[in-house]
């Protein structure tokens, strides 16, 4: 079958009417060739002109710089440099994302890899077999403890299985570095109509690397032994058990219980819900067979926020979202479908999206991912495109004085050095609340929302003081920040520091002295507190050896938890000032246009979708996506070129919400017979001779076939749901149905 656009370009009649009426596409918007034929040479080969254009909007729109012509879409250049912008910074979002997962699953990987290898020293304790036992075709008679499968059940937690196939492959490609010989089986390996003959074939085809047709054990455990692998287990992982067969499954188990020691198999068998899952799959006489063994993976909710802490908080590839958008991806990730790669898939789409809008994003490739800021110094992102960042909202509300290179530089690196103050606060904000199970996404919802920055002049404190650590007298405020009393998380995680015990809040301020090597001020202010909370620790632990003897509480035992509290609360004030001074969200900086995505409306359309709009957008304006010369030149106007669903639908948007099918009609004869007028008119002047003049014209369409173009580009339109066909009371009507453009 042709493919559209071969269609479309391709003016002989069709060889078989019949197969294009029957092959109908109302989804496509197609345009018709046009009638116009190449001028010929004396020689008689074809030779096309192309009409230069020297009037003076042209030559001025040579002289546009590459940013204005890139944000009006007419250099493709530019954006192919944008493109591979977007390539590098996803790719490094990408690679960060797995190292992160593979992070958090290492110790689990080592502690199956180590199970492994003792499950393997096992099976070997039961005998080591000949050459001529291991060949053969038929299993070996021994007790019943040799028959047994040392299997792993590894709990996921996941809502989808879709989040466990990178996890499960991973770990194959793990168990492999380590020597293992691992085969990774889909849960679509174990259904009945495969049955156990799916299953072999699936694992001689990852082992032997070869389509074999046999399914059959007694290859395999030949190869086993032929090819030097006598020295290394045998693992099969299965993604998730609780989506296999439970009869193929067990087949598959008792087969290879039956040939263990020829073939030392290990299973590593995927659970979702509980551990007692294989106890609702299998019978009991295949549990007999299973020598289980538990290890769990970290949650969803866990990796979710190592993810968000990499990606959007520690900001690896200086990408980053707007609150509007954190909040419509969180809610999304809830409610919709609430899987990891759901969420990647969300980002991947927003961050193309940023770099397809913004003409300025290719700064991401050079500055916020390189130390040297070789971007910077090229000169092409400084003089072709800083005078575009000058027009930005953020820049002309921020009122960042003269428009000069040393300006905008100046902003990238402010808006650079806020980031980095931000996710500092953010990140000792998390550290504080996850003893309440706070989750990294709702804090990030809610720390980048701008409505809650406002001016340092309000507040407790205007600048962390230097001589009391954080409040300048020993009375702490009772008045709050209005980003205290606003943002729920955020009070949350500070009341959480004045209620912990001394210990644990040593533990805290050491992992926040970590976190704030970049900042000094409040690097140091830690430190103080530390060494004042070691002189608390001494003195209490020496008033408890000589108290110990007396009286339950004493005085100097209250004045110690005095201490204690207050400083408790000198960290606390220290947060509160710090979410004040240094948590200013993305949105606020100057040109965060260039790094923040915040088109939440084209995000939600390419996520959930609106496919009737888009339908009748492409109809109405299929020019832009053609983008021909016929329809350039003519603007809004209708021309017989374009499809006849496209015209139809666009003379439909001159009636009401019902159309008379005679006035329809008729409009829509009219304008495609108006090319045979244009070309009649055009014929006067034309310099070719009669009979040339003849064979250019095209034929005039007649009446059966202009009322069989009208009713079918009305049955596309009742197929993509625009209209509803006619009914027995009015008969000569059609009823419109999709309005709101």
């Amino acid at each position: 079958m042709m493919a559209p656009s071969a269609a479309a370009a391709d003016s002989s009649p069709p060889s078989s009417p019949e197969t294009t009426e029957n092959h109908l596409q109302p989804f496509f918007v197609l345009h018709e060739a046009s009638s116009r034929k190449p001028e010929r040479t004396s020689t008689g080969t074809v030779k096309t002109r192309k009409k230069i254009d020297f009037s003076p909007s042209k030559l001025k729109n040579v002289e546009k710089p590459d940013v204005e012509i890139a944000k009006e879409g007419g250099d493709e250049g530019y954006g192919n440099l944008r493109m591979d912008a977007f390539e590098v910074v996803w790719s490094k979002i990408e690679s960060t994302i797995k190292d992160v997962l593979r992070d958090i699953n290492a110790n689990v990987f080592n502690e199956i890899h180590q199970w492994v290898r003792d499950s393997f020293s096992t099976i070997r304790s039961f005998g080591m077999l000949t050459f001529r036992e291991a060949t053969q075709v038929f299993p070996i008679v021994t007790d019943a403890s040799s028959k047994q499968l040392f299997t792993g059940l590894v709990l996921t937690k996941n809502m989808e299985f879709v989040d466990d196939l990178l996890t499960f492959e991973e770990l194959g490609r793990h168990l492999k570095s380590q020597g293992c010989l691992v085969a990774n089986l889909s849960s679509l390996d174990f259904t009945a109509k495969s049955g156990i003959g799916g299953c072999l074939r699936s694992l001689l085809r990852q082992f032997l690397v070869a389509p074999l047709d046999a399914a059959d054990i007694s290859i395999l455990a030949s190869w086993y032994r032929e090819q030097g692998n006598y020295n290394n287990p045998v693992v099969v992982i299965v993604d998730d058990i609780e989506r296999c067969c439970g009869s193929v499954l067990s087949d598959f188990i008792l087969m290879f219980s039956e040939w263990v020691l020829k073939i030392p198999v290990i299973l590593i068998m995927g659970v979702t819900t509980t551990l007692d899952a294989p106890r609702n799959i299998l019978p009991s006489n295949v549990l007999q067979h299973l020598c289980p063994c538990m290890f769990t993976l970290g949650t969803p909710s866990e990796r979710m926020d190592a993810i968000i802490e990499a990606v959007l908080v520690r900001q690896c590839s200086g990408f980053s979202i707007s609150h509007k958008v954190a909040v419509f991806m969180r809610n999304y990730f809830v409610r919709q479908d609430g899987t990891i790669t759901s969420f990647i898939r969300a980002l991947k789409i927003a961050c193309s999206q940023h770099f397809s809008m913004e003409p300025l994003s290719i700064i991401l490739k050079g500055f916020f991912l390189e130390e040297d800021r070789q971007g910077l110094q090229d000169g092409l992102l400084l003089q072709a495109m800083f005078k575009h960042a000058f027009d930005l909202p953020s820049y002309g509300r921020n009122k960042m004085g003269e428009e000069n290179v040393e300006s905008f530089a100046h902003c990238l690196s402010e808006l650079k050095r806020s980031q980095t103050r931000w996710r500092t606060v953010v990140l000792c904000l998390y550290e504080a609340g996850k003893g309440d199970r706070i989750q990294l996404l709702d804090l990030l919802c809610e720390a980048l929302n701008p409505a809650l920055y406002s001016s340092r002049t309000s507040g407790t404190c205007t600048k962390v003081d230097k001589g009391h650590g954080v409040s300048p007298s020993n009375n702490f405020p009772v008045q709050q920040h209005p980003i205290m009393r606003k943002g729920r998380l955020i009070c949350q995680a500070v009341q959480k520091v004045r209620d912990l015990p001394i210990a644990q809040l040593y533990k805290l301020l050491k992992r926040w002295e970590e976190l704030t090597v970049d900042i000094n001020e409040i690097h140091a202010k830690l430190k103080e507190l530390l060494s004042v909370i070691k002189l608390e620790n001494g003195r209490s632990s020496r008033q408890d050896m000589a108290d110990s003897s007396k009286r339950p509480v004493s005085r100097s035992q209250l004045n110690i938890e005095k201490e204690s509290r207050a400083v408790n609360e000198k960290a606390a004030s220290l947060i509160e000032c710090m979410v004040r001074d240094y948590m200013q969200p993305v949105e606020c900086s100057p040109l965060h246009e260039i790094v923040c995505f915040k088109n939440v409306e084209t995000l939600q359309l390419a996520l959930i979708g609106d496919p009737r709009r888009r339908i009748q957008i492409d109809l109405l304006e299929s020019h832009k996506i053609l983008r021909c010369s016929c329809c350039s030149r003519s603007g809004h106007s209708l021309l017989p070129s374009l499809h006849d669903t496209s015209i139809l639908y666009n003379l439909a948007q001159e009636q009401g919400d019902h159309i008379n099918l005679h006035d329809w009609y008729q409009s829509f004869k009219s304008k495609v017979c108006s090319s045979r007028s244009k070309g009649k008119h055009k014929s006067k002047q034309s310099p070719l001779p009669k009979k040339r003049k003849d064979m250019n014209e095209p034929d005039k369409p007649c009446e059966a076939s202009i009322q069989a173009r009208f009713c079918k580009a009305v049955t596309e339109l009742q197929i993509t749901g625009l209209i509803r066909m006619p009914t027995k009371r009015r008969p000569d009507f059609v009823q419109r149905v999709a309005f709101g453009l």
